[in-house]
């Protein structure tokens, strides 16, 4: 947080000298890469890592003070910022005019990486709210940069509705706080999980993360609440809304992990719902048989909603948008499935596959709006119709977009298809056929919208467009290594999956999390002296 703040405020600093601005965000991306890469390793991944880290910001202990968590869940989400930020950085490095070099884009996208950073280390539920609030500040100037009617326009709609998302996130914080006393993750957990002794009526928790989970469902463009999505990844820069695609839209799954399987999964609070109209009853024995209904019923609209919408577009801008409501689907579906099973070996499976989707969705996504950005660049346009023959112009960057559709699809031994494979089979272990038709059909669609891409753009005769175009070598060096990647995480695919594991392992862990944060009492904390 540190590196990135300060890369932030320095690049704000340099405005008068673009290139030293431009150097120092550079260097403040490739810092926060080694130190996740710290993290990673010293945190979660070595012989003798922890696997969980905490600090007090001010000394102050939990849950009276400010905490920061850092486990194998929160690493394996950092790790996929880091790996996005700095590629979007260095492509952002080549698109932007000179004029937009000294305007605030550098320090906002540092501001932008913060929040998201901030989101994945927060150990306590408002804190989380002020980070997604970081977060989204820089994204609605993102998205409305051009200034243009339709930019305006989708800032606008963008702005709106998480205006009201974050008025719901505070309403939900405040009740919880209300009726639980904390808003600290690990005392919340405590507590929850054992209501009678702290004298807690915690039946309202259930409608009050009804709440909180319509807000993280906004972050993630679930349906029903993705109608942003596709004006917003059309309106901001390509290089943004691979950010937003790769990166801020993992934090509404994150937190709806984390408050699912960390927070919730031990609380003593029996659901019992009816479904209006349904004749059917959603019961359980802690807030998770409404979560994983709620998110299967998005789940399933997202796959389908997103996929069918991708088929039909007609630039490659709105293919990818659409795509990513169905991607993000695929995500959820495991999640609603660890939620609702009583088996501990496949609620863990389901969690892993979702995680290990979302690494495949962070690389594959972000590697096409990239290209988009490549594309646009040579060409002036990004319109299908306007497309074709690109593969012949410019060899290399067909071979990274055709690496990144065909991760999107699962074909081996791409990243992808251990991540479609993953939740293939947690699906297959829960025996429900439902679930293996719907990822059939989303897996199908999937293979129609690339395909028809593809076709579109990189088959057949050149347009003028293309036949004029002059492809900048740096971005498509950012698209090929985002290409290697994909291709070294499946063939190496190992020690990712380790890396899954463990963040899966720190996610369903809810004690671990407890007994490193280690909230206190009051009457525990010493007074006097001016010491606590």
């Amino acid at each position: 947080m540190l590196v990135v703040l300060v890369a932030a405020v320095a690049s704000l600093l340099l405005g008068r000298w673009p290139r030293a601005r431009i150097g120092v965000s550079l260097a403040g991306g490739a810092a926060y890469a080694v130190v996740v890469a710290a993290i990673d390793w010293y945190v979660v991944l070595a012989p003798d890592a922890p696997g969980v880290a905490t600090y007090q910001v001010g000394d102050w202990p939990a849950p009276f003070g400010i905490t920061l968590v850092v486990d194998g869940l929160s690493a394996f989400m950092l790790t996929m910022v880091a790996v996005l930020g700095i590629a979007s950085l260095v492509f952002s490095t080549r698109v932007l005019p000179e004029i937009d070099r000294r305007s605030y884009y550098f320090p906002l996208f540092h501001f932008l990486a913060l929040g998201v950073t901030g989101a994945f280390l927060t150990g306590d539920l408002f804190n989380l709210f002020v980070w997604f609030e970081v977060m989204l500040m820089a994204s609605y100037i993102f998205v409305a940069y051009y200034g243009g009617p339709q930019h305006t326009r989708a800032a606008f709609w963008y702005v709106s509705l998480n205006l009201l998302a974050s008025a719901v996130f505070l309403l939900g914080v405040g009740g919880i706080y209300a009726t639980t006393g904390t808003l600290n993750m690990a005392d919340l957990a405590q507590r929850l999980a054992d209501p009678g002794a702290y004298g807690l009526e915690p039946a309202p928790v259930v409608g009050l993360f009804a709440l909180l989970l319509s807000v993280f469902a906004i972050k993630a463009g679930l349906v029903p609440f993705q109608f942003w999505i596709p004006t917003a990844y059309r309106a901001a820069p390509p290089q943004i809304s691979a950010l937003l695609a790769g990166a801020t839209k993992k934090v509404g799954i994150y937190a709806i992990i984390r408050l699912s399987f960390t927070v919730l999964a031990d609380a003593d609070v029996p659901v019992e719902l009816a479904v209006p109209g349904v004749g059917t009853v959603i019961a359980g024995d802690s807030p998770l048989a409404f979560v994983g209904a709620a998110l299967f019923v998005m789940a399933a609209a997202s796959i389908l909603v997103g996929g069918i919408g991708a088929v039909g577009r007609d630039s490659i801008e709105g293919v990818l948008a659409y795509s990513s409501i169905g991607q993000v689907g695929f995500i959820a579906l495991p999640v609603a499935l660890a939620a609702t099973t009583a088996s501990a070996e496949l609620r863990h499976l389901a969690v892993v596959a979702a995680l290990v989707y979302a690494l495949n969705h962070t690389l594959a996504k972000g590697l096409l709006f990239l290209a988009v950005g490549a594309i646009r660049s040579a060409t002036g346009t990004s319109r299908l119709s306007d497309l074709g023959g690109l593969a012949g112009r410019s060899p290399p960057l067909a071979i990274g977009f055709f690496v990144g559709s065909l991760a999107l699809v699962g074909i081996p031994p791409l990243s992808g298809f251990f991540g479609k494979f993953l939740v293939f089979d947690a699906a297959a272990r829960a025996e429900s056929a439902p679930l293996l038709v719907l990822l059939l059909v989303g897996s199908l669609l999937t293979i129609a919208y690339a395909t028809r891409t593809w076709n579109r753009s990189f088959w057949g005769a050149r347009t003028d467009a293309v036949e004029d175009a002059s492809v900048d070598v740096v971005q498509v060096g950012v698209v090929l290594v985002l290409a290697t990647a994909i291709v070294a995480v499946g063939v190496g695919f190992e020690p990712v999956y380790e890396f899954a594991d463990a963040a899966a392992t720190a996610a369903l862990d809810s004690e671990a999390y407890v007994d490193a944060v280690d909230p206190v009492e009051p009457d525990e904390l010493e007074t006097g002296g001016g010491e606590h």
